[in-house]
């Protein structure tokens, strides 16, 4: 695992709620990340380390400094402290970036097309990764169409608001924005809905399906009507994607009336990691991230609800049960992929493996 320090370089008040925090990267280790990944910010506590994950809203390539965006949540110890303690000049470890929630240029992946019509659905501080999309979108292609709808609570609340209308200005051609105020009185312009959305698309698209890209990020509901909207209408699954910025409460499909029988034994967990191996007995309700870490062993992780990435392997021998899964797909899931951080061993000698 890749650490680096990053120096606080400025501190900018976006909404009333969301801090910018822009970084320089101390050391000579290349940085690099995409746009739509997330940096992984390490904090100690005590005895105790804790990790957060925040998604970067600067571009590779067109902005100068990274930046990442914090909103203030009232019980996040974390979050309270970037927002009322950190300083400009203090150095913050991180982990290297990582997150699936990607976009490539065209101009630097000549084998892919862009898309001639980029759909960005945001709703709040799910804007964030969307921001380093929609930039890297610009600058780095000619032809693309970017349309962004934005929801949010009103005007005062929008995050990144001048850098949104500069750059509407510096692109009329190509640059679309939408908003949507929950507090507007005009009610069929408050909220997003799958008519609305509808309309949405038919007014900008004006080429194929296939030249249609969307990204989504927001609440889950918001997300969920978004693919749901855009299958209904013809839009393939992977034309659609999607990120998870808060971790799942505990689900009940209330559907599912069927009595779930919990398997409460232990099994042993083979881990293989930079070519080390590693072997330990997971006792239930425990995780497998969670007995590592009790172990001391450097498993990659960040969110630890089964929303981001970072810890994903493979496992090719026993089984592994994820109680959550938000970023791998069921194809990923039927080659053997995990996350170790919702996962629970279900077999004796399960294999685990990073490549």
């Amino acid at each position: 695992m890749t650490t680096f320090d990053l120096q606080v370089k400025s501190i900018t008040q976006e909404a009333s709620e969301v801090l910018k925090i822009s970084f320089e990267v101390l050391g000579e280790q290349p940085f690099k990340y995409q746009a739509g990944q997330f940096l992984t910010l390490i904090f100690n506590r005590g005895d105790k380390e804790l990790r957060r994950s925040y998604s970067f809203c600067s571009a590779p390539d067109v902005d100068e400094d990274l930046a990442i965006a914090v909103k203030l949540v009232e019980n996040g110890e974390i979050s309270r402290f970037l927002h009322h303690q950190l300083s400009v000049g203090e150095i913050l470890q991180a982990v290297e970036p990582n997150g699936n929630f990607t976009y490539v240029p065209e101009s630097l992946n000549n084998s892919i097309p862009a898309p001639k019509y980029l759909f960005l659905f945001a709703a709040g501080v799910g804007i964030t990764p969307l921001f380093s999309i929609l930039k890297s979108a610009l600058h780095q292609e000619s032809q693309t169409q970017v349309i962004l709808v934005y929801s949010s609570r009103n005007a005062d609340a929008v995050i990144f608001a001048n850098e949104l209308q500069e750059l509407e200005e510096a692109f009329r051609d190509r640059l679309h924005l939408v908003y949507l105020f929950s507090e507007s009185k005009l009610l069929s312009k408050a909220r997003l809905n799958g008519i609305l959305l509808r309309d949405i698309v038919k007014q900008y698209l004006k080429g194929s399906m296939s030249q249609a890209l969307f990204y989504t990020c927001g609440p889950v509901d918001y997300m969920d009507m978004c693919r749901i909207t855009l299958l209904s209408a013809g839009f393939g699954t992977e034309q659609i994607k999607r990120e998870t910025f808060v971790l799942p409460e505990d689900e009940i499909d209330e559907d599912d009336n069927t009595e779930r029988v919990v398997d409460k034994n232990t099994y042993s967990v083979i881990l293989q990691l930079r070519g080390e191996t590693y072997q330990f007995d997971v006792p239930y309700p425990k995780r497998i991230l969670d007995v590592a870490l009790e172990n001391k062993i450097a498993v990659p992780y960040s969110c630890s609800g089964g929303v981001c990435s970072t810890c994903a392997a493979t496992c090719i021998k026993g089984g592994v049960r994820m109680d959550y899964n938000e970023v791998l797909t069921d194809a990923e899931v039927a080659q053997g992929r995990v996350l170790i951080c919702t996962g629970h061993p279900t077999e004796n000698q399960t294999i685990i493996t990073w490549s």
